[in-house]
C-alpha cells in the first residue's frame, strides 16, 4: 500500500478517479504543480486504479506487480543512462518516446488498459516531442499517457493542448500546517519552515526531515558577510558548489532575496538591484545543469551581491 495521501493530493485523486469512472477522462493527461506536491505518487495511485480490476486473485497480482514496478501495462518513463553509462542524461530522448508508441499498440497483457507516466515530461526534447505529437493524436480504447510535471510551460502548446489537465496547487495555509503537524512536526517549526518555503507543505516537510532551513540560515549569514566584505566571492563559490547542495543554496539565496523584494522596505534602487540579482539567481540555477564550471558561474553571482550589496567606504566610489 502506498502512503497516505495528502489533502490536496486526495482531492485531487478523487477528482480524477470520477472522470475515469465517468468515461470523462482522455487519452493525454498533464499533472501539473509545483514541484514536490507528490504528483508522481498521484500518477501511480490513478494507475493503481485503473490496472488493479477483476476478481480477487487478479486484482492482488496486479497491486503487487505495481508495487514492486513491474507491471507489464505500467511504463514508467524517465530519465536513462547515457551511452557510456557513467550518468543519466538530462533529456528524455526520441527512442524512449519511439517504445512508449510501441507498446501502447499492443494489447495489454492483462486484457484491462495500458498506463504510460513521463515524468519529468518538461525534459521531452523536441524531437521526441514531435514523435509524442503523433501519439497523442492518435488515441487508442484503454490507453492512457500520463504527462507529469512542475513546468508545464516548458512543453510545447501543441502538447498541452492535447490534454485534459489536473493542476495541484499550493493548499492553504492552515490544511498546509495542520497536515505538517500530522506528520510529527512540533507547531513552531511547521510554521517557521512554512514560511521559508512560501506555502509550500512539501518543500517545508522536506526542508524539517533534513538540514534544509539549517542551510537556509547559513546561506543568509553568508550573503550578509560577503555583503560586509568579510567574505570573498570566490572562495564562498568554491564553497557553495562542493556538495551536491549548490542548487539548494541558490534556491534559499535567491527566496531570501525575494523576500526583501516583497517587503519592499528599501529605497526603489535597492529593490531594483535586488529583483535582477534574483533572476541572476535563478539563471544560475540553470546553468548548474550545463557542462559550464559550477564554482566560476557562482562567483560571478557572488561577485554582482557583493558589489550591488555591500556599504559604500569612505573615499571609495563605485
Amino acid at each position: 500500500m502506498s502512503a497516505p495521501f495528502a489533502p490536496w493530493q486526495q482531492r485531487a485523486y478523487d477528482q480524477t478517479v470520477a472522470a475515469l469512472d465517468a468515461g470523462r477522462l482522455g487519452h493525454g493527461l498533464l499533472i501539473c504543480g509545483p514541484a514536490g506536491l507528490g504528483k508522481r505518487a498521484l500518477a501511480l495511485q490513478l494507475a493503481h486504479h485503473v490496472l488493479v480490476q477483476g476478481e480477487a486473485a487478479a486484482r492482488t497480482r496486479s497491486a503487487q506487480l505495481i508495487a514492486a514496478g513491474t507491471h507489464p501495462d505500467l511504463q514508467l518513463v524517465s530519465f536513462i543512462p547515457n551511452r557510456t553509462g557513467d550518468k543519466l542524461r538530462t533529456e528524455i530522448i526520441i527512442e524512449q518516446i519511439r517504445e512508449v508508441s510501441q507498446k501502447l499498440a499492443l494489447t495489454p497483457q492483462y486484457g484491462v488498459a495500458q498506463v504510460v507516466i513521463i515524468d519529468p515530461a518538461d525534459a521531452i526534447n523536441r524531437a521526441a516531442c514531435n514523435a509524442l505529437l503523433k501519439t497523442l493524436e492518435e488515441p487508442a480504447p484503454g490507453r492512457y499517457l500520463w504527462l507529469v510535471t512542475a513546468e508545464p510551460a516548458r512543453l510545447p502548446a501543441t502538447i498541452r493542448s492535447r490534454c485534459q489537465r489536473l493542476e495541484l496547487k499550493l493548499p492553504p495555509r492552515q490544511e498546509s500546517l495542520d497536515w505538517l503537524q500530522s506528520e510529527g512536526f512540533a507547531p513552531a517549526a511547521a510554521q517557521e519552515a512554512l514560511d521559508a518555503a512560501r506555502g509550500h507543505p512539501g518543500l517545508a516537510a522536506q526542508w524539517l526531515r533534513g538540514d534544509g532551513l539549517a542551510l537556509r540560515r547559513q546561506v543568509a549569514a553568508d550573503l550578509e558577510q560577503l555583503g560586509a566584505g568579510r567574505l570573498g566571492a570566490v572562495e564562498l563559490a568554491t564553497r557553495w558548489t562542493g556538495d551536491e547542495h549548490a542548487d539548494a543554496r541558490l534556491r534559499h539565496a535567491a527566496d531570501l532575496v525575494l523576500a526583501q523584494v516583497s517587503g519592499g522596505l528599501t529605497e526603489p534602487a535597492r529593490l531594483h538591484k535586488l529583483a535582477t540579482w534574483f533572476d541572476a539567481a535563478n539563471r544560475t540555477r540553470d546553468l548548474l545543469r550545463t557542462t559550464v564550471r559550477a564554482d566560476l558561474a557562482v562567483a560571478e553571482l557572488l561577485l554582482a551581491w557583493r558589489e550591488g550589496d555591500r556599504p559604500v567606504r569612505k573615499g571609495e566610489t563605485r
